[in-house]
């Protein structure tokens, strides 16, 4: 086993794994951030996505030994208080139903954000083409998208 130091929220943290361990453990079980979700294992399914250096990434695919001086956001790392417009708009629309998957889906849609502050429903569609959703809530998905363009000041009300 080896140290590596990762910068993850805005804090650099210890964690003693082996250099193939994928960032997805060394998240959950080392440093108990148990909103990343492990899906497939593969990263076909989206559930573990978080942010690398502001770029979505699966975590069950990136080894921890790969990482380096990379910043990492989780879904814990967005808002302190839960209150990213994202996180907002899940809760004022009731998005999840199961919930499983939505912290990946949530990743997903603010790194879509940061790109595009009104995406369409094409482009909502494009960047979140690899995140299941079991339940298949995406209707609502792309309505919370929309809804926290607008809580941002980005996106109009749709008629």
């Amino acid at each position: 086993m080896s140290k590596y130091t990762l910068h993850v929220n805005g804090k650099a943290r210890s964690v003693d794994v082996e250099a193939d361990t994928p960032l997805l453990w060394a998240l959950r079980d080392t440093l108990g951030l148990v909103g990343t979700k492990y899906g497939c294992g593969v990263g076909a399914c989206g559930a573990c996505t978080v942010h690398v250096d502001g770029q979505p990434a699966r975590a069950c695919q990136l080894p921890v030994g790969g990482v380096g001086k990379r910043r990492i956001t989780t879904i814990e790392g967005l808002d302190a208080r839960a209150m990213h417009p994202l996180q907002q708009a899940w809760t004022e629309l009731d998005v999840p139903q199961c919930g499983y998957c939505q912290a990946g889906q949530i990743m997903t849609a603010c790194a879509l954000l940061k790109q595009h502050p009104r995406p369409t429903d094409a482009q909502i569609d494009d960047a979140l083409a690899g995140n299941l959703c079991r339940c298949a809530t995406y209707v609502r998905i792309c309505a919370g998208i929309h809804r926290a363009a607008q809580i941002a000041g980005g996106g109009k009300e749709k008629a």
